[in-house]
């Protein structure tokens, strides 16, 4: 995929935002944050990159979808009817989406890494989940959530017991940041930065752009002919990163 950069336009990155956790009135004020951030950057956004885990849970049944979140989606829809273009990765929390999103807002859902070129620049994007070494457990249950058997046994749930139970267990599975997301573990053990390492032994990639990890990281790798990005999340951080075309920043919302 290729895009072009229009003069004085910016593209926008933001992940991770749980939205649902840990209790509605809780996400309600990160929500609230996180739609003044939309309202700042429509002023120069050609692109936003929405990098996963945009709900703590979220599931679309054929007729139903999640109650809540009509302000955020209000106002994504409202920067795609803007111009904006709207890219949306899902990620382990909310990876059953469907086409709800494609459908209402506009925007263009991704179920697995992607790249593209921007303003000459090729970039790697992935939420982040069942990358690179290790995390056995984890790709062991992604593949049954991702079993269509097992998503049509869901389906078949009343959606009162069905959220029920998915909440129940996205938040008992660390869906907020744990402890041992708040500490850097160094080149040799950070899984993405492996992956992105390995990737470069046979591609040329100027930026790898992930989400998942919580922690915002911005490193050089090979000396500098790349930048491995984690855009960090909107529960501690409030962080998101922005390319303009020459130089890619990460940087944190006060709002």
């Amino acid at each position: 995929m290729n895009i072009d950069l229009a003069p004085g336009k910016k593209i926008y990155f933001a992940s991770d935002q749980h939205f649902g956790a840990p209790t509605p009135p809780e996400s309600k004020v990160r929500e609230e944050k996180f739609i003044r951030w939309l309202d700042e950057i429509k002023l120069d956004a050609q692109v936003l990159f929405l990098m996963g885990d945009l709900f703590d849970f979220w599931h679309e049944w054929t007729h139903v979808i999640p109650k809540g979140y009509v302000r955020v989606l209000g106002k994504l829809a409202e920067l795609k009817d803007a111009g904006i273009q709207l890219y949306l990765f899902v990620g382990n929390h909310d990876l059953w989406m469907k086409n709800y999103f494609e459908e209402e807002i506009g925007c263009v859902v991704y179920f697995e890494k992607q790249y593209f070129h921007i303003a000459g620049k090729k970039f790697l994007l992935a939420h982040g989940d069942g990358l690179g070494p290790g995390d056995k457990g984890y790709k062991r249950m992604k593949k049954l959530f991702t079993n269509p058997v097992a998503q049509w046994a869901f389906k078949w749930l009343h959606p009162d017991i069905a959220m029920k139970v998915a909440i129940y267990f996205s938040t008992k599975n660390k869906m907020i940041s744990g402890d041992e997301d708040k500490e850097f573990l160094g080149e040799d053990k950070e899984f993405l930065i492996l992956y992105s390492k390995e990737k470069l032994k046979t591609e040329k990639i100027n930026y790898f752009v992930y989400g998942h990890r919580h922690l915002p990281m911005v490193l050089d790798l090979e000396n500098g002919r790349a930048k491995y990005i984690n855009l960090g999340d909107w529960i501690s951080y409030f962080t998101y990163g922005v390319f303009d075309g020459d130089d890619f920043q990460l940087n944190s919302f006060r709002g």
